[in-house]
């Protein structure tokens, strides 16, 4: 035999040894437990044999944690655990109140400007101001140091009764403010009011506890102001509290007609429908949606479209109809999981297919060219359509806007000027007043001084023509935020430059 063929034989025997050792080392000790993947025992047994035998002290709560959100996420995307504290900021969020100190606030450059004070709230009653700038919360510095803008509102929120030291600049002045912290209401009505003498405009955020009590208080005041047509802007609301749908759809259908149906494997057709007895069965409806319209809105979206009660304008929305229960634990924690599905009073799903790529769904839309073609929505996908589609406008972008959106100059100049205007701005509390003080403030030679001396930014005369009039839309809207009509000028100023509520005001 040559040396080579032996040193190889040798080199395969001693891999063969190698081999036989590594088996014996990991298997000498080997177990065969009794399981089937027809019961749960399995899991079990292997949460068990790790406590019993890991080389290490196991954290049962990071170990238990990661097997439940990964045993509910084989399920579907919208069946999931909740520890303690994301559970806790959940259920507070739809509840329709919070405790706090009542501001909000945005942050336009590193710091955080307050918008508006809440009114009876604990920050306004102590003498906060909307422009103050906020430096620090107790002894922490939060301006200019990168903070981020969940941290603060987590800092300046907790337990009625407590207190929190919070430093503002106001002008030249730096005050400290120490607020006892209180329960600050919430709002999912944005803003009401009324675009002509005979239509009202209410913008729904979200699907909370107090939905239907705020909804139909503005909508009382509207008809006040003589609302004969009332639109709702649902557009990005992701819903929320199931009974809430059903109150706001209540309001608007006649006696016996259906809202909407649900049924599961375990869970037998259950229907809703209308009692009669809403108040605001006479008033015309139109309703505004997009791909962010989910949930709770679509359920009313779909339960006023198919009682033929409403048009709705805008685009496919998004596609989420799975009904989840809550269960609570002990320790604070709590899993949602989806028990059945939702479907219109005509027998749609709402629910869109769950795919592989679910999560990308809003980006396929795109791809898809779903955004700017109305032959490219389907009902077979999910959501609910629209009746009048309005496709996405992508004309207004170019590289000023792009630049001026990374870095936040609308925003920044808006905060910038309401510094050196405060004591006109604050004293409006008239939309007519509000418009006549915007046509006469100068604001685009303002505003393109700002862009190019503070980012650099500067656009061609061509860019200009096509950017203009939605930039200073942009503006004006900012602006007028912080007058007394707060999110009411927003909206409304917004408004002009809408296609979507261009649209439906076209279709009335």
């Amino acid at each position: 035999m040559k040396k080579d063929s032996v040193i190889i034989l040798l080199a395969g025997i001693l891999l063969g040894i190698a081999a036989v050792l590594t088996v014996q080392h990991f298997s000498g000790n080997r177990r065969m437990l009794r399981t089937s993947y027809q019961d749960w025992r399995k899991l079990n047994l292997i949460l068990q044999t790790v406590d019993d035998n890991y080389v290490d002290t196991v954290d049962r709560k990071k170990v238990t944690d990661a097997a439940v959100t990964a045993a509910l996420a084989a399920l579907d995307p919208h069946s999931v655990y909740m520890p303690p504290q994301k559970l806790s900021e959940t259920e507070e969020d739809l509840s329709g109140n919070f405790s706090g100190i009542g501001i909000q606030f945005n942050v336009p450059n590193d710091t955080a400007v307050v918008i508006e004070v809440i009114p009876g709230g604990p920050a306004e009653k102590i003498g906060m101001l909307a422009g103050d700038r906020l430096l620090k919360v107790d002894d922490t510095e939060i301006a200019g140091v990168g903070f981020p803008q969940d941290s603060m509102v987590r800092r300046m929120k907790g337990p009625s009764g407590t207190k929190v030291k919070v430093t503002v600049k106001r002008e030249k002045e730096t005050i400290p403010f120490e607020i006892t912290r209180g329960r600050i209401p919430t709002h999912s009505v944005d803003a009401a009011f009324m675009v002509n003498d005979s239509t009202g405009f209410l913008r729904l955020s979200k699907f909370s506890r107090t939905t239907y009590q705020e909804f139909a208080s503005a909508a009382a005041q509207l008809e006040d102001n003589g609302m004969k047509h009332l639109i709702v802007d649902l557009r990005d609301n992701s819903g929320g509290y199931f009974d809430q749908a059903l109150l706001l759809s209540n309001l608007f259908l006649k006696r016996g007609q259906d809202i909407v149906y649900l049924e599961g494997l375990h869970r037998q057709r259950q229907v809703y429908n209308a009692d009669g007895k809403g108040t605001l069965q006479d008033i015309g409806l139109t309703l505004l949606v997009s791909d962010g319209s989910a949930s709770s809105s679509e359920i009313f979206a779909g339960a006023m479209q198919d009682n033929k009660r409403a048009t709705l304008v805008g685009r496919r929305t998004y596609g989420k109809g799975l009904v989840q229960e809550p269960v609570n634990f002990t320790d604070g924690s709590g899993i949602r999981i989806t028990v059945a599905r939702y479907y219109t009073p005509s027998g749609r799903c709402i629910q869109k297919p769950i795919s592989d790529d679910y999560m990308y769904d809003i980006y396929k839309r795109y791809e898809n060219g779903e955004m700017v073609n109305a032959d490219s929505m389907h009902v077979s996908n999910g959501g609910i359509l629209p009746d009048v589609f309005v496709p996405m406008d992508t004309t207004k972008v170019g590289t000023f806007y792009i630049g001026c959106n990374k870095k936040a100059t609308t925003m920044r100049f808006a905060s910038a000027w309401f510094d050196s205007h405060k004591r006109e701005i604050q004293a409006i509390g008239d939309y007519g007043e509000l418009l006549r003080y915007l046509d006469g403030a100068g604001l685009e030679s303002e505003f393109l001084n700002f862009a190019k001396s503070r980012d650099g930014l500067s656009p061609t005369s061509s860019e200009w023509s096509v950017e203009r009039n939605y930039m200073l839309t942009q503006i004006r809207a900012l602006v007028g935020r912080y007058s007394k009509l707060g999110d009411n000028a927003f909206y409304h100023l917004y408004l002009s430059t809408d296609e979507v509520f261009k649209a439906a005001m076209e279709a009335l």
